[in-house]
Formats: C-alpha cells, sequence, structure tokens
C-alpha cells in the first residue's frame, strides 16, 4: 500500500460549504487526508479537495446523500479502496428548511430534516464502526457529530423541526458513546451556535447571524474556522480521555 495512506484520514459529510469546508481546510494543515462528501455542489466541492492537495495532503470528494444507506455504503467503500482506512467521522451534514411555525410545517419537510439530520449520522457511524471498532480488528477512531444550541433552545417560530432533528443527534451520541467506549471509538458532539455560513439562506433569512448577534453574550456570530478548531480538538489525541461529551461553541448563548 502506497505510504502515504499511512497518514489519518478524515471523513467530513457535507464538506463542501460553511463548517464541512473550514473543517476539510483544517484538517489538511493538521497532517490528514481528507474525505468530503456533497449532495449537489460538485465545483464547491473539487475547490475544497483542491484546498486539501495544495496543503499536501491527499483528497477524496465523494457525491453521497448520507440519508440514503445505499449511498452510504458507497461513500464508505470509495475511502476503503482510495486510502485503506478511517480514522475521523465527522457528521456535519445537515438540512434546515424555511422558517415556519409548528402548524405550518410540512410532512415531507418532516421527513427529510429527521432523515438527513438524524438517521444520516446514525448511517455513516455503523459504517465507521465496523471499519473502527476492535471488535471488527478495526484501529479505533474518533466520531464528531455536528449539533446545533436549537436543540437546547427549541427555535420557536424558526425551526422546531430541525431543532428536534439535533435532539435526537445529541442522544444517539450519548447512546454511541458508552456502545464503543471500550472498543477504541470516541463519539462527541459540538453544539455550533449563531455562525457565518450559507445555511442560514436555506432557512429564507441570510443575515440572520446580524439580526440575532445582540443576544449572544459574546455580542458576535461565529466564524466556520472557530468551530473547526473544535472538532478537530475532540477528534483528535489532545482529547483521549474525553467520550459521550458536549462542546458548545456558541459565544456563551
Amino acid at each position: 500500500m502506497d505510504i502515504t495512506s499511512q497518514e489519518p484520514l478524515i471523513l467530513i459529510t457535507g464538506g463542501s460549504r460553511g463548517v464541512g469546508a473550514a473543517t476539510a481546510r483544517l484538517a489538511a494543515a493538521q497532517g490528514y487526508d481528507v474525505a468530503i462528501s456533497f449532495i449537489s455542489n460538485e465545483a464547491a466541492a473539487r475547490a475544497i479537495a483542491a484546498d486539501v492537495r495544495a496543503a499536501g495532503r491527499r483528497a477524496l470528494a465523494v457525491r453521497a446523500d448520507s440519508a440514503d444507506p445505499e449511498q452510504v455504503a458507497q461513500l464508505f467503500a470509495a475511502i476503503d479502496r482510495e486510502f485503506g482506512r478511517i480514522d475521523v467521522l465527522v457528521n456535519n451534514a445537515a438540512v434546515v428548511a424555511q422558517q415556519s411555525r409548528l402548524e405550518d410545517l410540512g410532512f415531507e419537510r418532516m421527513q427529510r430534516i429527521f432523515a438527513v439530520n438524524a438517521i444520516g449520522p446514525i448511517l455513516c457511524a455503523q459504517q465507521a464502526a465496523k471499519r473502527m471498532s476492535y471488535r471488527h480488528n478495526g484501529r479505533g477512531g474518533s466520531v464528531v457529530n455536528i449539533s446545533s444550541a436549537s436543540a437546547r433552545l427549541g427555535s420557536p417560530g424558526e425551526y422546531v423541526d430541525y431543532a428536534a432533528s439535533k435532539g435526537a443527534l445529541e442522544t444517539f451520541t450519548t447512546g454511541f458513546a458508552k456502545e464503543v467506549a471500550r472498543e477504541g471509538i470516541r463519539v462527541n458532539c459540538i453544539r455550533a451556535g449563531h455562525i457565518y455560513t450559507e445555511m442560514h439562506a436555506s432557512g429564507g433569512e441570510p443575515g440572520r447571524v446580524d439580526r440575532v448577534k445582540d443576544s449572544i453574550p459574546m455580542g458576535r456570530g461565529g466564524q466556520p474556522e472557530e468551530v473547526a478548531r473544535a472538532i478537530l480538538w475532540l477528534a483528535g489525541a489532545e482529547a483521549s480521555f474525553v467520550t459521550g461529551t458536549f462542546l458548545d461553541v456558541t459565544g456563551g448563548k
């Protein structure tokens, strides 16, 4: 096997923009080879892969909907072929829909939000565990789930379905962390606050962070790189005795 494949491999779902893209770039700078998944924006995904290669690391960008078990299986098969290992999974892919009160939420919207935000990370973690766990002759590894302060706050009048899906992800984090704690896998969760990313436009309010920033104790929104640094700390050896933990990156909110 090519000696470069002995470098640690990080998979970041939803890695073509926002927090995922920032994490990909920072991971490359820290010595990881990087795989990302994306759904629609192939040009953006290729640009991130180019940034990773420019940092001297190997990159793979795969179109995969994390809510589809077959596409998830194909994503991990591609990583097996290209790298022969996986050391870190960052469950970052998520969707949000137009701001709305509960009584106006459509059923298909609810299904899609839970499929991507809650079931998708479970499907990806399932594949990762089969490769990382000592039970499966793996080397161990780390999973970082990306939640939101909305799981604590509820997002009334805006995204209660999104907030509920993140609450499900947090409960999954706790259970999965305990299940694999003696199998070499650490499982932790980042709660991101109001971060300047493209996701707010998907909810119909691109300027949302600036609207709410006065409600944040630090008085400002966060940058994707600030979340990325927290993700990579949890992912790496400096957090070797940390599992089942939630780290708020919210400016105090």
